[in-house]
């Protein structure tokens, strides 16, 4: 097995261990960078990432691949305010977030489309604009990602601060 594959390996199980059980592998890859392979790992959790995480997730991965004989680079990361959904479990978990999604196509006309996210229904992904609701079938989003608006996040703290009194 290689280097690559190893390192997969380790990825996907990294989730089942205990210490990690509340972390979410949104996105992995490798890539060649001279004599080396560039090491890539994207991670998230419900409390959010911070540099503990990474690094606690690194040294755990490098113990997993000290046995690879080929050089590597690892960098652990946060999925960032500007997080991808991947997976459909993501649009349904991001409800109600601002969104960005690109298609593959033009879909009336445009293949960038905001709003805020509704959720999945049948294969299609759910925005609500200021027109309405505006169904984007999955198999022509080329990328989607959650937009960030400061004030938002302020009105959902103050939000959530009063539901909590």
């Amino acid at each position: 097995m290689g280097l690559v594959e190893a390192f997969e390996r380790a990825a996907l199980a990294l989730p089942h261990e205990e210490e990690f059980r509340d972390v979410e592998i949104v996105a992995h890859r490798a890539r060649r960078s001279g004599r080396t392979t560039a090491l890539t790992l994207i991670v998230d959790r419900p409390d959010g990432v911070d540099l503990r995480l990474c690094e606690r997730v690194a040294s755990r991965l490098n113990a997993m691949l000290e046995s690879e004989p080929d050089a590597y680079t690892l960098e652990v990361e946060s999925p960032g305010l500007d997080r991808p959904l991947l997976r459909p479990a993501d649009y349904e978990r991001f409800r109600d977030r601002a969104v960005r999604v690109v298609t593959t196509l033009p879909v009336a006309g445009a293949k960038t489309h905001r709003g805020t996210l509704r959720g999945v229904r049948a294969n299609a992904i759910i925005l609500q604009q200021p027109t309405g609701e505006f169904p984007i079938p999955l198999a022509m989003v080329k990328t989607a990602k959650l937009e960030y608006d400061p004030r938002a996040d302020l009105q959902r703290e103050k939000r959530e601060r009063k539901n909590q009194r």
